[in-house]
């Protein structure tokens, strides 16, 4: 197995990976945590190596030439075609407006950072710790944006099927079991949508007071329509 991946990895590199034992036992170490977590086959592992490797990863390996953000960006559309699908195939009675809210609601990055969580992913994939600055999003968002690159590898490696076939198990059925992603989380959202249909000015919100560490701060927000308060 090491001898493959070493092959692989050679042509990703600006010098020879020889020169570096550790950060290959490194990667050799992820990709197998990452078949066990997900069980999933792996053909053409520099695909998943860029998906676990953050670009924030770059700055302590500058050997390294590539991160995940090109598949990021290919996963989160092969991702975003496959849910859309799916909707419209298994709830042919509902109308527009629930298949984009449902579909927004599974692939949002809290959505995913938790399916990153519960599959290990935070163990697993490459990143400079320094960037996340105790930050809870940013934790989320490094979580979430490596799944999407994972989805991204596994389409390149093995086909729209296998994704298709990653993404519902992995993502849609175990949210759909529970109805949860049916619910309209986006209150923000429905507020706008209240005051718009009532022909009410949008709503302002005023930030009163920070409380918490920086990772987990609590605020508590005034909500303002038509120049009158109305809650906290």
């Amino acid at each position: 197995m090491f001898r493959r991946i070493f092959i692989w990895l050679s042509s990703f590199y600006k010098r020879k990976l020889s020169s570096d034992k550790s950060l290959n036992t490194l990667l050799n170490r992820s990709l197998s945590d990452l078949q066990r977590s997900l069980n999933i086959s792996i053909i053409n592992p520099h695909y998943y190596i860029k998906a676990l490797t953050h670009s924030s990863f770059l700055d302590l390996h500058p050997e390294l030439v590539h991160s995940n953000e090109r598949l990021e960006y290919l996963g989160d559309s092969v991702l975003s075609m496959v849910v859309g699908q799916y909707l419209f195939e298994n709830y042919p009675g509902e109308e527009e407006g629930f298949l984009t809210k449902s579909r927004s609601s599974l692939v949002n990055r809290e959505r995913l950072a938790q399916a990153a969580e519960k599959y290990d992913l935070q163990n697993i994939i490459l990143y400079n710790q320094k960037y996340l600055k105790d930050s809870l999003e940013g934790v989320q968002t490094v979580l979430a944006d490596s799944l999407e690159a994972i989805i991204g590898a596994i389409y390149l490696d093995k086909g729209l099927a296998s994704a298709e076939k990653f993404i519902i198990s992995k993502l849609i059925n175990p949210l759909e079991g529970k109805d949860s992603f049916l619910l309209d989380t986006n209150y923000k959202g429905q507020l706008l949508e209240f005051s718009h249909s009532n022909k009410m000015t949008p709503p302002r919100y005023n930030v009163l007071k920070e409380e918490g560490p920086p990772h987990n701060k609590e605020f508590t927000v005034e909500v303002i329509i038509d120049q009158q308060l109305m809650g906290l």
